[in-house]
């Protein structure tokens, strides 16, 4: 079989992953957004994907590691797909005439107190200031939750093919 290995993938997952987070904080600072509750909680599940990408990418070739970092590379399936609806709602909600639906509800969701929580146990990383509806920078021609969809899709994308590829039998490391 020939492309990139498993552990490229995973490795190129997590710096993704890294990046988007990095890049996120930036943004905010430097172009004085102001992130919603469905941001920092984009925000989070990247982190997340990057670490159990890089717990997947260290663990895959190894014998004695190879079951966690299959597990690990596994868990990325479902928090990119669980991005991927969280950032295809939020592009949703842009796309709607403005002042016809917000974000705002009168009983927060279970995502909003989990970032409402968060955001007062590290207010730099999880503060949410901002309305979900609201497109904030446009890059490209698409907002931040349109360029999130993107990369959300391509870690699953990475994930599964990772997954197939270091099944045993493959002789791929």
């Amino acid at each position: 079989m020939t492309g990139p290995s498993p552990r490229l993938l995973w490795g190129l997952t997590a710096g993704g992953c890294a990046i988007a987070v990095a890049s996120s904080f930036v943004m905010t600072d430097w172009l004085a957004l102001d992130p919603c509750h469905l941001c920092i909680f984009q925000r989070l599940l990247f982190m997340v994907l990057a670490v159990l990408a890089l717990g997947a990418s260290l663990g895959t070739g190894r014998t004695g590691a190879a079951v966690l970092g299959h597990l690990l590379g596994a868990l990325t399936l479902p928090i990119a797909a669980t991005g991927i609806g969280v950032a295809a709602y939020q592009s949703w909600l842009q796309m709607q005439p403005p002042g016809s639906v917000s974000c705002v509800a009168g009983a927060p969701g279970l995502i909003e107190q989990w970032v409402e929580w968060l955001g007062e146990q590290a207010p730099a990383l999880f503060m949410a200031t901002g309305f979900c509806e609201n497109e904030g920078a446009l890059i490209l021609g698409l907002s931040l939750a349109n360029w999130a969809l993107l990369g959300f899709a391509l870690c699953l994308g990475a994930g599964v093919l990772a997954l197939i590829r270091s099944r045993p039998g493959t002789g791929i490391p």
